[in-house]
């Protein structure tokens, strides 16, 4: 069931959340071993901002930013904020369609939370080649 490992919340107003696919994040989830649900919040250039830089000390856009509770027995789920306009402008830059960023995106995000790294050159490169596994796996159309 969805609600058991994914949710999502529309904290913008107004977005299309059906173009998430939620049976590909659902058996990614289930394949990477997930313990917790992990909740999705999608959200605004201007909020990921502000969570960025006070959350991690950062004042840069970014895409996704990823609160892994996996391991604390006081939250009972992940949180991922996903920045809606971010994916749009990634879309256009990496030249494919908002749906398969946006699942790329989701994709990327339980991965950190199953503890892949992306800080490295070589971590990056692993991170991609896995984003495109489940992405092939579960979410192509």
């Amino acid at each position: 069931m969805l609600l058991d490992k994914i949710k999502k919340v529309d904290s913008c107003g107004g977005i299309d959340l059906s173009v998430v696919n939620d049976a590909g994040l659902i058996k990614t989830h289930d394949h990477l071993k997930l313990k917790k649900p992990v909740v999705f919040f999608f959200i605004n250039d201007e909020k990921m901002l502000e969570i960025n830089m006070n959350s991690l000390g950062h004042s840069t856009y970014t895409d996704t930013i990823t609160f892994d509770y996996e391991n604390d027995v006081d939250i009972e789920e992940n949180e991922v904020m996903v920045s809606w306009e971010r994916v749009q402008e990634n879309a256009e830059w990496h030249k494919t369609t908002f749906v398969e960023e946006l699942n790329r995106v989701c994709i990327h995000s339980l991965l950190h939370l199953a503890g892949q790294d992306d800080g490295t050159a070589e971590e990056k490169e692993k991170m991609r080649s896995l984003e495109n596994k489940f992405l092939d796996l579960y979410c192509s159309t």
